[in-house]
């Protein structure tokens, strides 16, 4: 690891202040080379207070970790401080003939997108954008559900390290307090002579820790902390996906219909060009959501966007 991401090591596993001098013993760093170190940090956004004979003191914010999330997860992990989108990196990535079981990572986007080509809000302090691309060489009807299965995952990962428990809406994010807070959006290639899913790529948005959203989102996007947070980001990312990887895919379906906020409530949606109202009676395990209609006739959805009629 670099200078600075061992110093912060050192000041985010304490709750005091630690002298510059006991910083330096421990990794073998001069005064210069820490101070150095510490403003690199201040730079990546993190609040560090300084008092003349007593020290550092980390007072909010994190700094992603990328050999500690490899080491934890056993993901090949490539990092970007910036990136337009960690989706167009792992496109790059598998043109470049990078392996699956890659995830591509950044805190700030300055392209992002989600569902339908709408940009996604990824600022440079508090958030998490990643993508992780995995390669299923399976038929697509074959296909698990992978974005039914991160949703969930991202419910239990938040679950095992804050007991904070939050919300699913169908088909692909993630509420918390009634406000969207993480979104997913799942994208497939398949070959042209096999005819079947050679690469998956699953990217996720998190509102970690954002303090303040554009006037146009205020209303609708929330963040799972305000800081300082209780946990670092390092700590979710890695979370998320032990979660993905090592749970059984009916548990995680499980999770997904239990969380979610909009079975057997009245939902609106586009269908034919005409607005629809329905009962949202149940989901599939291929993400298919069952409405009835208002004639009591029902039918399947596949995808496309929905909205509640009342929370």
């Amino acid at each position: 690891m670099k200078s600075h991401q061992l110093v912060y090591q050192i000041l985010a596993r304490e709750n005091d202040y630690v002298s510059g001098e006991k910083i330096g013993e421990e990794l073998n760093l001069s005064r210069t080379s820490i101070w150095k170190a510490i403003q690199r940090l201040q730079q990546e956004g993190l609040e560090i207070d300084s008092i003349k004979n007593r020290g550092y003191k980390l007072i909010q914010g994190d700094l992603i970790l990328p050999e500690l999330i490899q080491e934890n997860t056993n993901l090949t992990i490539r990092y970007k401080p910036e990136t337009k989108s960690t989706q167009t990196d792992a496109k790059e990535g598998i043109e470049a003939g990078n392996q699956g079981n890659t995830l591509y990572l950044s805190t700030c986007q300055t392209a992002g997108r989600g569902r339908f080509q709408r940009p996604y809000y990824s600022p440079s302090q508090g958030g998490i954008y990643m993508s992780l691309h995995i390669q299923p060489n399976l038929p697509y009807e074959k296909l698990p559900s992978y974005t039914l299965l991160v949703a969930a995952a991202v419910y239990k990962a938040i679950k095992n390290l804050t007991m904070i428990e939050v919300d699913i809406k169908w088909v692909n994010d993630i509420y918390f307090k009634n406000k969207k807070m993480a979104g997913i959006l799942t994208e497939a290639m398949t070959s042209v002579e096999t005819g079947l899913v050679t690469d998956v790529i699953i990217g996720l948005g998190v509102n970690f820790a954002i303090e303040d959203f554009p006037d146009d989102l205020k209303e609708k996007a929330g963040s799972l902390f305000m800081p300082p947070a209780p946990i670092s980001r390092n700590e979710l990312i890695s979370e998320i996906w032990n979660c993905f990887y090592n749970t059984d895919s009916d548990e995680l379906l499980y999770i997904y219909k239990e969380r979610s906020i909009i079975l057997g409530k009245e939902v609106t949606f586009q269908l034919d060009g005409k607005l629809n109202k329905g009962l949202a009676k149940e989901i599939s395990e291929s993400g298919q959501l069952q409405v009835e209609l208002e004639d009591k006739h029902t039918i399947w959805l596949n995808s496309g966007e929905i909205s509640l009629t009342s929370w």
